[in-house]
Formats: structure tokens, sequence, C-alpha cells
């Protein structure tokens, strides 16, 4: 971790974007250790069927839907003390993971993480990208999912290690151990000062415009597929494949070492070729990926395919950095909220259609559809033009 600090320090970042990234650290951490045993907690423990891990995907994804308008009721606060709650709501959802017993318990302490969870996606790219110049926005936002690859590899390093030393042990102590750190986070975030992103009093409280339609566009077909194959790639490695708690741990954690690698790269590409470019390959290299897991019935290659698609995943910044390059900054905050609850309107339906067809046709047919899905998103990407770009001064944040 100090490595990582001092290299942002000695180039992109400032004070407060370190005090970010150590933020991002904490809580990716408190996830990566949450998400190693989500799967297994939910089959092994709990005694899930297919359909309600689908179902619930759905199902907690409904915050989503309703965050342009939570967004806008809060919209006057400080980002900081918005980013603050979000966090904390995440730490408490999780939390209550180890008392449920039940799928309706599980459902609604899922909805109450995942409404903080939500909340906290626009929050923290507005952070990030108010601290940084337009035209360095997808390197900084590179820098931000380095630190998130570092979490995972950390908590799933800590999970595979755990669970092969204590393979009995209870996976609800990894639920209570993330939301300490999902807490430890939003308390650090309260470092932040006070005055960090736009004027909050000339910030519209609600805005979907006709000028951002490709970004809704690209993040509504965003939300149909990646929801549900973040749901069922895990599940199709364990329910299909028998995969236990080590073993899905190391593939995850795999997947975050390949991202951390891969992170800052990719958000100078999008600072160097653009969104138009990157975002059209990305897709299309997706769509591959997508066919390969409906066509090969071996675990090695679906667990590579699993890293290369989470890899893939990582080109959706392009969408935030594609509205930062093209919106006022007061825009910015409210436009990524609407992005979210647009996204959600095909995540949170997919899912739960989803659920009712992974027993009926496999789930080789919904990867093909998937697949079909992305390819849709090509001519969209294709059809995105950006202002030409003036070098800004770095922005700065008072206390």
């Amino acid at each position: 971790m100090a490595t990582v600090i001092r290299r942002l320090r000695g180039g992109i970042w400032t004070e407060h974007l370190i005090t970010l990234a150590v933020a991002t650290f904490l809580l990716n951490f408190g996830s990566g250790l949450l998400n190693g045993a989500s799967t297994n907690f939910f089959v092994v423990t709990l005694g899930m069927t297919g359909q309600q891990v689908l179902w619930l995907a759905g199902l907690r994804e409904v915050p989503g839907l309703t965050l342009i308008f939570v967004a806008a009721l809060i919209m006057h606060w400080p980002l900081r003390r918005r980013a603050f709650i979000s966090v904390l709501l995440m730490a408490i959802g999780y939390g209550l993971y180890v008392v449920i017993n039940s799928f309706v318990a599980l459902v609604a302490v899922a909805i109450v993480a995942s409404l903080g969870f939500h909340t906290w996606q626009p929050y923290q790219s507005a952070i990030a990208m108010s601290l940084t110049t337009k035209d360095r926005s997808g390197e900084v936002m590179g820098a931000i999912s380095s630190v998130r690859s570092l979490a995972s590899i950390a908590g799933m390093a800590v999970i595979a290690a755990i669970s092969a030393l204590l393979p009995d042990m209870n996976l609800r102590n990894y639920f209570a151990s993330g939301a300490l750190l999902i807490l430890i986070a939003a308390i650090w975030l309260l470092r932040l000062p006070r005055s960090v992103g736009v004027d909050e009093r000339e910030m519209p409280r609600m805005l979907v415009h006709p000028r951002y339609w490709l970004y809704y566009v690209l993040t509504f077909f965003e939300g149909s597929r990646m929801q549900v194959f973040g749901t069922f790639g895990t599940l199709v490695l364990v329910r299909d494949y028998g995969l236990g708690v080590t073993k899905i741990s190391l593939v995850l954690l795999a997947s975050a070492i390949v991202n951390l690698v891969a992170s800052p790269y990719l958000g100078k590409l999008l600072d160097r070729l653009g969104e138009r470019l990157t975002l059209s390959v990305s897709y299309v290299l997706l769509a591959f990926c997508f066919v390969g897991y409906a066509t090969f019935h071996n675990t090695i290659a679906l667990a590579a395919l699993l890293v290369c698609i989470n890899m893939l995943v990582l080109m959706s910044m392009g969408l935030q950095t594609y509205v930062n390059r093209i919106a006022p900054a007061r825009e910015l905050t409210p436009t990524l909220s609407a992005g979210v609850s647009i996204n959600h309107i095909t995540s949170v339906g997919m899912s739960l259609v989803a659920g009712l067809l992974l027993e009926r046709l496999g789930y080789e047919a919904l990867c093909y559809g998937a697949a079909a899905l992305i390819m849709l998103s090509v001519p969209f990407a294709l059809a995105i033009r950006l202002p030409k770009m003036v070098p800004q001064p770095a922005a700065v944040t008072a206390e």
C-alpha cells in the first residue's frame, strides 16, 4: 500500500486524493472478504437455489433505480457527508448478514447495503475527478481502480489463506470483518475537506439532459449485461463445477492482480485514445469472452475467461470520464447519479428474468444473450464525439 501511495503522490495525486485512496482501499479490502465468501454463503450456509441467488441480485439492485431521487434529496449536503453516509450504510447492511437466516431477511439487509453501495459509486467518481483536470481524469480513475484491485487482492488472499487453514470456519465471520473495515473507511472519509467537489449551492438537484443521451444509452446496456454475469459468473463455478471458498477466492485473487496491473494502463489509454475507440474495442472483446464462457466447459478455461471479463469491465470507467469531459463541473454528480438509476432499469429486470431462465435454458443461453446485448452497444460507442480539450490548471480544494 505504501508503494502505491508514494507512486500516486509523485504523479497525479494530491493529499486529498491519497485520503480517498486510503478509504477506497479499506472499503474494497472489506468487500473482498465479503465477495470471496458470499456465493458459498448463499448456496451452502443458507441453502439458496440458483434462481434465488439471481433474484437476490435483482432485488438488491432496486435502490439503484431510486438513486436519482435519493441523490436529489441530499444534493445540497456537502459531498463529504454524502460519501460518509453512503459507506456507513454499506457497513450496517453487510454487518447484519451475520444474524440473518432466511431469504427474506437476506433481501432486506442486502437492500440496506445496496443503497449505500449505489450512492457511493457516483460520489467516489465525482470526488476523484473533481480533484484533477478533465484531460487526466482517465489516469486518475485508473489509479483509483488500481487501489480497488490492490485491496481486493489483500481481501482475497486473506480469505483464501483462512479458508485453507480453517475450512470449517463460519462464513459469517467474513461478513463481520468486512463490515468493520467498511465502517473504518466511512470514518476515514471525514478527513476530506468539506469543500471537496463543486459548489453545492449551484448544483441542480436532478438532471436528465438530452446532451448526455449517449451516456444514458451506454449505461443502460451496461446494466443489462454485467449485473447478470456479475452474479452467475461465480455461481456457475460454485454450483456446476463445485469450487469451494478457497478456490473461488483464488480465482478472484487472480482477477484482482490482473486488474491491479491493467488499471493504470487502461486509464491512460482512455486519456490518449479517447472513449470512442477504447469502449468500442472493449465491448467487442467482451462479447467474444461471453461466447467463450458459454462454449467451454472446463473449469480452468472458465476461470480464465472470468478473469478476462473482469479486466475488460474496468473500461466501464470510460462512461464516467466521458461525462466528465463533456459536462460542466456542477452537472457531474447529478448526471452520474441519473446514470446509475438508468443502469438499474435493466439490471433489476434482467436479473429477475435470468433467474427464471437459468434453470430452463442453462447459463450458456444467458451468456449468448449477454454477448448480443454487448454488440448492440458498439454502434453507440462509435457515435461518441468529444469537444476539443483545453489545458486546465490543477484542481485545488481548501479546508
